[in-house]
């Protein structure tokens, strides 16, 4: 009896070691097989640590960029029509309320000193801009400059202790990349959605005046204007501008300015407060078959000759008092071939006003070097008039 008793005693000395090993390294093993009070058994996955993430996560670029990115609330100064005091108008049509406008966006800070950038179409025209951080702080926004050429401006708040992002390398950047597109999309709050590098250098969209899209199928949203495209190192990579949709909503089709040509555009603006561009005053038009036969271009088999054609020349501008007419077909700027009209505004924007260019045309003759004075490229919205 007493060697049964030992055995026993033994036993249990055993398992309540166990248990005390479990309860104190695993407790989850316990609970997750607990019976709740009526008769139902739960399974529950132990608990892990929250910088451990399942291989394929995104969370971690999401987590370094989020904070970086912001809410832009904007609105215009109230409006009444001006028959509205009229006690016959009020008689008629009742009292009318105010109109106060508002619109939402997102922004990306730049800068520990409170820089930010966004879409010009974000806060054009917009008397008041506030800035909600992720963390709930709020701020007025300060307009530094703004680029409608490319869409974009450039803000700048005074908050201490701004959460900052990292600014990458576009030119590293292949189709086929993983993406983050990060914003406010429909106001709903700060949202993380991811896809792929869909096609880079998109262009002639009609969107802007000067176009180099990265193309991305994450999903853009309205709300989502001025917010960042990062890879998976949560770099940013672009400034999100634009969808392809026939609903409102994304289709897959999203684009965003490279933070390559934003960085360019922010440097400007901080320096000048605009973007200075060269500009030569004519009428561009793409080279086309019929256009090359007509003007006897020399072709190479079955290849188009490269070149843009020039249809109509601005009086006194700057291509007119180099000797450009119509019919001529620019072939280089700069000593840089044009192929298109979208190469032909990027190479003459890259002019210094006022600097002489070699400019190579072809007319029926033969080829001609003209030297060129670029002048400053006028202002989109006296452009527009």
């Amino acid at each position: 009896m007493k060697r049964y008793w030992l055995l026993f005693s033994q036993w249990v000395t055993v398992l309540l070691a166990v248990w005390f090993v479990v309860a104190t390294l695993q407790p989850d093993w316990l609970r997750s097989a607990q019976r709740s009070t009526d008769g139902m058994t739960l399974l529950q996955a132990p608990a892990g640590s929250p910088l451990s993430r399942p291989v394929g996560s995104l969370s971690a670029p999401a987590r370094q960029a989020s904070p970086a990115v912001v809410s832009i609330n904007t609105s215009k100064a109230s409006t009444q029509s001006p028959q509205s005091q009229d006690p016959w108008f009020k008689f008629f049509y009742g009292e009318q309320e105010e109109q106060n406008p508002a619109g939402l966006g997102s922004g990306v800070i730049v800068s520990p000193e409170g820089h930010i950038l966004t879409n010009n179409h974000v806060i054009e025209d917009a008397d008041d801009i506030e800035v909600v951080l992720a963390d709930g702080r709020r701020a007025a926004a300060k307009v530094i400059g703004t680029d409608p050429d490319t869409d974009l401006a450039l803000l700048k708040i005074t908050l201490d202790k701004l959460p900052v992002i990292v600014l990458g390398q576009t030119q590293n950047l292949q189709v086929g990349d993983v993406v983050l597109a990060i914003g406010n999309p429909f106001g709903v709050g700060q949202t993380v959605t991811s896809g792929i590098v869909s096609a880079l250098g998109r262009s002639q969209l009609g969107i802007n005046t000067f176009e180099n899209f990265i193309q991305t199928d994450a999903a853009i949203n309205p709300g989502n204007s001025g917010g960042a495209l990062v890879d998976v190192n949560g770099h940013l990579m672009g400034i999100n501008t634009a969808i392809y949709s026939r609903s409102g909503g994304s289709m897959g089709i999203g684009f965003a300015i490279p933070i390559s040509t934003a960085k360019q555009v922010m440097q400007d603006l901080l320096k000048n407060g605009k973007v200075i561009r060269g500009w030569i005053g004519v009428e561009p038009q793409d080279m086309s078959a019929e256009l090359a036969e007509s003007f006897q271009l020399p072709k190479s088999g079955q290849v188009l000759p490269s070149g843009v054609v020039i249809t109509g020349v601005l009086k006194n501008g700057p291509a007119a008092n180099a000797g450009i007419r119509p019919g001529d077909v620019i072939v280089k700027v700069a000593g840089q071939p044009v192929s298109n009209v979208a190469e032909l505004l990027v190479q003459v924007a890259s002019l210094k006003p006022g600097e002489p260019a070699e400019v190579k045309v072809w007319r029926r003759q033969g080829e001609v070097n003209l030297r060129l004075t670029p002048a400053e490229r006028p202002a989109a919205n006296k452009m527009r008039k």
